[in-house]
């Protein structure tokens, strides 16, 4: 495993993070769950990511309890804060201080740690001031509930203003977690250029375009049963967007340049997202442990100049790259 800054700061993560979005506490059993956090460190990844929202708190639960009996000095675990979990009343979701101060109690208490790493703003709220979701986070790493704090899918303006403001308030605002990969581009043209003026890291989640980079959805035929695009929980939802036979067509044409690499089509998609300085670790996912190797391999691959041509040439046209895709909801959902 290779490890890298993030952000502005001496903290160092794993370049491949494990992320437990879809899976804990849903998609797979618990048991299930905690051998995949259990190959995970046994790979050499040391960064887990979740979120209370995931599994409406249940995946924090299950990670807690994967990761207990782990020094917890050598782990960074990441969480995250703004979507509806609960009951979703009117205060259980954004960023106000109310909602922060509460989301982070419970968090710790799921995850069984008497801080996290790194705190994210899992959106932008429109509807609460910014100056005072900055304070709130300003107030939890001061408590020493969370060590750093990082946004998710931030516009590259939010980014300015949150990192003007977390300057004043006196801690640092060292990363954000954008969806990246070579079919989702969006961040490319204004959230990278920002984010390197500022000292900001990216931790990329779905590398895989949900699933698709990996190859095994073919133009013109069904998808594979117990496949993310015949998964009703969420899954299929998530994966729509790339289910189009010019997209997966493209994404065939990857198969040889992979090969011709040494590379799985996995490893590929993890290790062309890390080619970018910027990027700091992936989030790779699995259901299953035996998936985990796979990914991790992808950890200090350099892809040579031919190579990312070659790939852009297969995929370029049909990657999305437009900023204003990235986006934060303009109310809140409760």
């Amino acid at each position: 495993m290779e490890f890298r800054y993030l952000g502005n700061s001496g903290f160092k993560v794993s370049e491949i993070t494990f992320g437990n979005w879809l899976t804990h506490g849903s998609q797979v059993e618990n048991d299930v769950a905690t051998q995949c956090v259990g190959a995970a460190l046994d790979a050499g990844i040391s960064t887990f990511d979740t979120a209370d929202v995931y599994a409406n708190t249940a995946a924090e639960t299950v990670l807690g309890e994967a990761l207990k009996g782990e020094r917890r000095e050598s782990l960074e675990i990441f969480t995250k804060v703004y979507n509806p979990t609960g009951p979703k009343g009117k205060n259980d979701v954004g960023l106000s201080r109310k909602h922060i101060m509460e989301a982070i109690n419970g968090s710790l208490q799921r995850l069984q740690t008497d801080y996290v790493d790194l705190y994210q703003a899992h959106r932008y709220d429109f509807e609460t001031p910014l100056e005072e979701t900055m304070q709130a986070f300003a107030d939890v790493v001061r408590q020493g509930k969370a060590l750093y704090i990082g946004v998710s899918e931030w516009t590259a303006e939010q980014l300015r203003e949150g990192h003007a403001l977390s300057k004043e308030l006196g801690f640092q605002l060292i990363s954000n977690q954008p969806q990246y990969s070579m079919l989702w581009r969006v961040i490319e043209a204004e959230v990278v250029p920002a984010s390197e003026e500022l000292g900001i890291s990216q931790i990329v989640w779905s590398p895989m375009g949900q699933g698709v980079l990996s190859g095994k959805y073919l133009p013109g035929q069904p998808a594979p049963e117990g496949s993310r695009a015949t998964d009703s929980k969420g899954g299929a939802r998530m994966i729509e967007r790339w289910m189009r036979d010019d997209v997966l067509a493209a994404v065939q044409e990857l198969k040889p340049i992979a090969a011709e690499a040494g590379l799985s089509m996995p490893q590929l998609a993890v290790a062309w997202v890390l080619q970018n300085p910027n990027v700091a670790s992936a989030i790779v996912g699995a259901s299953r442990p035996e998936q985990i190797a796979d990914s991790v391999a992808a950890a200090g691959i350099v892809l040579e100049p031919d190579v990312m041509k070659k790939i852009d040439d297969a995929v370029g046209s049909v990657a999305e790259r437009d900023p204003a895709h990235t986006q934060s909801p303009a109310t809140r959902q409760a």
